[in-house]
């Protein structure tokens, strides 16, 4: 007796834990990207870089590019069917997005760009915020970016780091009381940020450089910085034009382009 319930618990773990990681994984889906139209999928971010990239190559080339972004509940089904690249903006999101995109694997997975981690601030930067010490001053509020577990994001993580990134206890603690937001994902974060009038928001150079009239970009110091990546993966079904637009992501214009909002090679 004691076996057989042994037996039907490890089956029901290794269940649940098939469940968790592949949830929003479809098998009924086949997977065919060949449609004349390379179609680019990932969370909102870089789309705004990339897609200056995409105008331009577009216009010298006359293939078609389809960007779409945001959270990955809103576009997954579609990915799964017709994507030819995911891209990812950290690596532990990447990650996350091969347990549900099963035709690609981790040696497909190119990292291309670098970005750093950024206080946003008011334009105007009332609360003359200029210094990660700045943030721990009483009465500051400050909202971060977090998966919690339950979303795919860029920022999970981004804040201890930063906090912690020299040892103190003491600025993770005091960090954390200002903390007033805990947001899935870049877009909610930005929402919270005007809707609770926050004084500063753990986040990604684009972010006030596509938001100048509500975003001032405060710089972290050599000693806080922390870096995240945009990786892309090409699915093995991809339109040919797929590969010949990853390539052009890595020419000296493209690298002007992206640049423009923070991102460096």
């Amino acid at each position: 007796m004691r076996i057989s319930g042994f037996i039907l618990f490890a089956v029901l773990t290794a269940q649940a834990a098939h469940a968790q990681e592949s949830a929003l994984y479809d098998p009924s889906i086949k997977q065919d990207a060949k449609d004349g139209v390379v179609r680019l999928y990932g969370a909102g971010g870089p789309h705004t870089a990339l897609q200056k990239v995409a105008d331009v190559w577009q216009q010298e080339t006359g293939n078609k590019v389809e960007i779409t972004a945001g959270p990955e509940t809103t576009w997954s089904k579609k990915a799964q069917a017709d994507a030819d690249i995911i891209w990812g903006t950290a690596e532990q999101s990447m990650t996350a997005f091969l347990e549900t995109y099963k035709t690609l694997s981790s040696d497909q997975v190119m990292p291309i760009y670098l970005r750093p981690a950024i206080v946003a601030v008011k334009t105007g930067n009332p609360k003359g915020i200029k210094e990660f010490d700045d943030l721990l001053a009483d009465g500051v509020k400050i909202v971060v970016t977090e998966g919690s577990g339950v979303a795919n994001t860029s920022g999970t993580g981004v804040w201890e780091d930063i906090a912690g990134r020299t040892g103190s206890l003491e600025d993770v603690t005091a960090f954390r009381k200002n903390i007033v937001a805990y947001e899935h994902g870049s877009g909610a974060s930005f929402k919270a940020f005007k809707d609770m009038d926050a004084d500063a928001w753990i986040t990604w150079p684009n972010w006030p450089a596509t938001n100048p009239d509500v975003l001032e970009t405060v710089e972290l110091s050599q000693d806080r910085v922390i870096w995240r990546d945009l990786s892309v993966a090409l699915a093995p079904t991809a339109d040919p034009e797929a590969q010949e637009f990853l390539d052009y992501l890595l020419t000296d214009k493209a690298k002007e382009l992206m640049a423009t909002e923070g991102w460096v090679r």
